[in-house]
């Protein structure tokens, strides 16, 4: 049975919905604000279904919250404007209301699967990964050879570890690495990502309270592995000297000390030193973290390594999606090395997905790419980073046809997008996309 929790504000919607969820079977909570589905905890939920337009926060607010429960979004206002945003925002998918009862079972019972088969999923890539970590660091420049090295020799040891570099580098490959190469490989590797907690929530989180347990104690007997370690508030802070010093942490409303035993890793694409320079970061824990320092190279200094790269990820994206015939023009991997990468490893292999799915020829060139060779290569900061390039592939189809079908003829765009004329027209009507009047033929 799963369980559903269902985010609306009119009752007579909550209470129909309520009823047809019941009947097929699913238990079924509800809420009247977002406020309120977090007063009821979203932890133990299977799906989240929340309208869009609520009193306080809107229903999208639910999906960092809740992650990685998936939110499904329910709105009156069936805009492509509103479903993008919200799938943009990392929706599962969004029905408009009045919902069609077959297509809210529908939309739920395939939430639900894909739900199952992605932590089926996981808990494979899990073991592949585990089988070969260091292996999986492509690359043959010396930056990387050196890495590797490093990796090698501070890997079986309990050091502290910091993993420096941008967006997409790599820094969570590498903590994997130094896990598997430790003798803590047989313990856990706990993740987490301190720049999607809440200010409010990191020390729960972390170091639990007296209902159950923090991360920290999840990887006892193995490693912790801090992602953007800067993110995280003072006091959080604090503590965590304490576990580097003394191993030991307070549950939150705790007197009693609590020993664990973890190795720490921890990796930042933020400047530390700056950070400690104003009083944002304890000095004392940037010292005790960074009694070893991991440098990754960005992408775009990585020259010899992009061929490599380009055709392992193409191996990959073709048996993930059962498409393995696709090969790389000279014309494609001549793009690839003169294009800068600011999203580095992580955008190569978004690229090269889209490419998979997106074309129609069994040599992948420039255009399935769609990269821009003139983007000026410069060094991206958190700050810098426009989410929006992070999208799915109805995302990336939606936004190419809005920003190019005044000055494209059909014949280009599809070109452009790599499918067929037929394809276009086809998936305009799908997303909903009608042609402009005064759109070129």
């Amino acid at each position: 049975m799963s369980h559903i929790l269902i985010v609306e504000d009119e009752p007579v919607i909550r209470g129909a919905l309520r009823k047809l969820l019941e009947r097929h079977d699913h238990s079924v909570a509800e809420a009247e604000s977002v406020e309120q589905a977090l007063e009821t905890g979203l932890a133990h939920c299977d799906l989240i279904i929340s309208d869009l337009r609520l009193p306080g926060e809107p229903g999208t607010a639910l999906i960092g919250k809740a992650h990685p429960v998936p939110v499904l979004i329910m709105t009156s206002y069936a805009s492509l404007r509103s479903a993008v945003d919200a799938m943009r925002q990392g929706a599962v998918d969004y029905i408009p209301k009045p919902f069609d009862h077959d297509e809210m079972l529908m939309a739920v019972q395939r939430v639900l699967k894909e739900g199952r088969i992605s932590r089926g999923n996981q808990a494979l890539r899990r073991d592949m990964e585990r089988s070969y970590p260091v292996h999986s660091m492509i690359g043959q420049c010396e930056a990387m050879r050196e890495l590797r090295h490093r990796i090698n020799r501070v890997g079986p040891t309990n050091t502290p570890v910091l993993i420096l570099g941008e967006a997409g580098s790599g820094k969570e490959l590498t903590a994997r690495a130094l896990h598997e190469n430790s003798e803590r490989t047989k313990g856990p590797l706990i993740t987490v990502h301190c720049a999607a907690l809440p200010k409010n929530m990191q020390l729960t989180d972390l170091f639990g309270d007296d209902e159950q347990p923090g991360r920290i104690e999840e990887a006892d007997g193995g490693t912790l592995f801090l992602d953007e370690v800067g993110e995280l508030s003072p006091e959080v802070q604090s503590r965590l000297l304490t576990l580097l010093e003394q191993g030991e942490i307070h549950r939150q409303s705790s007197l009693a000390p609590r020993r664990v035993d973890v190795r720490v890793i921890a990796s930042s694409q933020i400047d530390l030193p700056s950070r400690v320079s104003d009083g944002r970061f304890r000095d004392d824990l940037y010292y005790r973290l960074n009694v070893m320092e991991l440098e990754l190279p960005p992408l775009r200094e990585r020259d010899e390594d992009i061929d490599l790269l380009a055709n392992a990820l193409l191996a990959r994206s073709g048996e993930k999606l059962n498409h393995s015939r696709f090969y790389f023009t000279e014309a494609a991997l001549s793009a690839m090395r003169g294009y800068s990468w600011p999203g580095n490893v992580r955008e190569l292999e978004n690229v090269i997905e889209r490419a998979v799915i997106l074309t129609e020829e069994e040599g992948i060139g420039p255009a399935q790419l769609g990269l821009n060779p003139n983007r000026i290569p410069q060094r991206v900061s958190r700050a810098s980073l426009d989410p929006s390039e992070d999208l799915s592939l109805e995302d990336y189809f939606t936004r190419f046809v809005l920003e190019n079908q005044d000055s494209m003829t059909e014949t280009e765009l599809a070109q452009k997008l790599g499918i067929s004329r037929k394809s276009l027209w086809e998936r305009r009507q799908r997303l909903g996309i009608p042609r402009r009047k005064s759109s070129r033929r």
